[in-house]
């Protein structure tokens, strides 16, 4: 199992249910949260190695968010 974190532009609740499709139906991710109290609202995705960071980044810019590796 691997972490993987992002500092995000997901902001509240309507944003993490944009995002729920594109993250929950990508191959490799176990669970993921963000924690939309941080300053840098991050992004964590509990994964197996297969996921890479830029399959998570391409995902989230299709839906209109950002995403940079931490």
């Amino acid at each position: 199992m691997e972490t993987l974190k992002f500092k995000t532009n997901i902001k509240c609740g309507g944003c993490i249910a944009a995002v729920t499709p594109a993250l929950n139906s990508l191959a490799g991710v176990k669970d993921w949260q963000v924690d939309v109290a941080s300053l840098e609202k991050v992004l964590t995705i509990q994964s197996d190695e297969t996921l890479s960071e830029q399959a998570i980044i391409s995902a989230l810019k299709e839906k209109g968010y950002q995403a940079e590796s931490i």
